[in-house]
């Protein structure tokens, strides 16, 4: 049967890797890369293009569910990459494991924001970044673009950092750590098959297994764990807690992963029949990235506990030497392998993020079944980003270690103008059709994306005020909490107002001249169950795709709209500029 296929790679067949050189697909889809359709080709098997779950037993879904797991589990363990590491280790060695909280807090917002992610790239077929080019023109996705590149590419910095301070500590010399580091990365993307690819890709994560014993042998303690689940602000809050904290978000939901899951979703051509499977892979990756940020925030916490470095973090190589110090050279040992291997994965998906995005906006092949003669951009592009990185990476250490805090804290800041972008294209109902966001996940949605600018409010204050007391920043949030939940009251009254409005509009347009016994008779059908509406709406998803985004009218943009994006924009822009300012203190102090 075609689901199990195991040929050597995704050049079984001709429907895999398209033969012809044009790279713009001719049918009415959305889709511009003929690479990205064809059938699903994973790490552990294949599954036929047009094949369903429909009829299959218990077995065979877990099997389809196999095949499906890949982006979802990738983005998220490359989530904990060398400045996730070392964030995690920060909070654990300066504060114990008292900002726990912030990591089960994070887990809706890792969910809601990818979920939109995966629907995106099942439904249309395309990349984040060429979505944002079409719907919102190129004012704002050069903007995106752009922001995306510079981080990206600081983030790969900090990712060769990692590499030269686990291969350091085990006694291998940067000059030699970060070239071959490099090539390593070059080689595993640049094989011109997808399956090899991820194939590679989960042998590296398995690796994170070693952070269950390395864990374990620090002798965590149960209760104090637990403690830190309640929200609490250690010391006080004042700014060096909040760039901790904004870093902690920014290491944890970066604006990356939306460009790379996307990608990776059209790349591995996952269709909406399969959107329950790829949810179901996000749900895995979760669980990974945040059982490995429990881990390396424990180990830190307990390791160094007692000690004279409690309070005193430089940087992740620091950590390792301090843990082989104080807890056992094999925990050292652990944690400088959890750097290396993390170093390595997030720089190959973090590259791939920036990689995808410039194909996608450029309308140039941009996928891993393609060889490098045949995308030379997508793979030169990757390798510039490699070169470069890896350049800077022998910097002088005091800047690397201002890169590495700077890094995750402008991720963090920049944020909620990618989660806004988000919300919105998952609201437009062209694109997606009856797959566009319920009440319930917009309201999610922008709550998340308020709390992520009443923090970066709370930081960019805490930089202005140093002076400024924990009590009126606390203040200062509960105030924010307060004027979003009544704002958001309004809005969704307004919203749901308006949308009977214009639904009783289309009814009256569409109905115009009909007989009245007819409107009668729709009126009667209408009065379906919720089961019902329910079952409808599951087969209009089924059979929805995006069509050709060139043939979509571009939604107009509200005055309003246009002055909130760009208050938003003038705003993130002023709070880079503080947030490089504090870091600079920071590392001056």
């Amino acid at each position: 049967m075609s689901l199990f296929t195991t040929g050597p790679d995704d050049r079984a067949t001709a429907q895999t890797r398209p033969a012809v050189p044009n790279t713009v697909s001719t049918d009415s889809s959305a889709v511009p890369d003929t690479a990205h359709t064809g059938d699903i080709v994973g790490a552990l098997g294949r599954i036929a293009k047009g094949e369903s779950a429909n009829g299959r037993s218990l077995w065979q879904r877990m099997r389809m569910l196999a095949v499906i797991v890949g982006p979802g589990l990738i983005v998220m363990v490359g989530d904990n990459d060398a400045g996730g590491v070392a964030t995690y280790a920060q909070a654990g060695q300066n504060y114990g494991i008292n900002l726990l909280w912030t990591l089960a807090l994070l887990i809706p917002v890792l969910y809601v924001n990818q979920e939109m992610v995966v629907r995106l790239g099942a439904v249309t077929g395309v990349g984040h970044a060429r979505l944002i080019f079409e719907r919102f023109g190129r004012f704002w996705g050069m903007f995106s673009l752009g922001d995306l590149v510079v981080l990206n590419a600081l983030t790969i910095v900090t990712e060769f950092i990692g590499v030269s301070l686990a291969l350091g500590f085990l006694g291998c010399p940067k000059a030699i750590a970060v070239p071959v580091a490099a090539v390593v990365l070059f080689a595993v993307v640049a094989g011109g098959s997808f399956r090899r690819w991820e194939r590679l890709l989960f042998a590296l994560i398995a690796v994170n297994i070693v952070m269950v014993p390395m864990a374990l042998m620090v002798h965590p303690s149960v209760p104090t764990i637990a403690s830190g689940l309640i929200p609490q602000f250690p010391g006080g809050l004042d700014a060096t807690l909040l760039l901790l904290i904004v870093a902690i978000v920014g290491t944890t939901v970066a604006p990356w992963q939306l460009f790379f899951q996307q990608s990776n979703i059209v790349d591995k051509r996952i269709t909406p029949n399969w959107i329950r499977y790829a949810r179901a892979d996000l749900w895995i990756g979760i669980a990974v990235v945040m059982g490995g940020a429990l881990a390396i925030m424990a180990t830190a916490a307990f390791g160094l506990a007692g000690t004279d470095l409690v309070g005193q973090f430089t940087d992740a190589g620091a950590v390792a030497a301090g843990l082989s110090d104080h807890a056992g050279r094999a925990v050292g040992v652990l944690f400088a392998v959890l750097l290396l291997d993390a170093s390595i994965i997030g720089a190959n998906a973090v590259g791939l993020a920036t990689t995808y995005a410039i194909g996608d906006s450029m309308g140039k092949r941009h996928s891993l079944h393609w060889k490098v003669s045949q995308a030379p951009l997508f793979y030169g592009a990757y390798t510039v980003l490699l070169a470069g990185s890896a350049a800077l990476a022998f910097t002088p250490d005091h800047v690397q270690g201002l890169i590495t805090q700077g890094v995750q804290v402008l991720a963090g800041v920049l944020l909620p103008s990618a989660t806004v972008f988000l919300v919105l294209l998952c609201n437009d109902r062209p694109v997606l059709g009856p797959w566009v966001n319920s009440v319930r996940k917009n309201i999610m949605a922008w709550t998340i994306v308020w709390c992520l600018v009443l923090l970066s409010l709370a930081l960019t204050t805490a930089t202005l005020f140093p002076d400024v007391s924990a009590s009126a920043l606390k203040s200062g949030l509960v105030a924010g909490a307060a004027v979003g939940i009544i704002g958001g009251a309004v809005v969704i009254v307004v919203a749901r107002r308006r949308a009977v409005r214009a639904d009783a509009d289309a009814v009256a347009a569409a109905f115009a001249g009909i007989d009245p016994e007819v409107v009668e008779d729709l009126d009667e059908a209408a009065g379906l169950t919720r089961a019902e509406r329910n079952a409808i709406n599951e087969r209009d998803r089924a059979t929805w795709r995006t069509p050709a985004l060139a043939t979509l009218a571009r939604p107009v943009m509200s005055p309003g709209r246009r002055a909130g994006l760009l208050v938003l924009r003038g705003y993130l822009l002023l709070a880079i500029v503080l947030v490089v300012v504090k870091v600079v203190q920071a590392g001056a102090g």
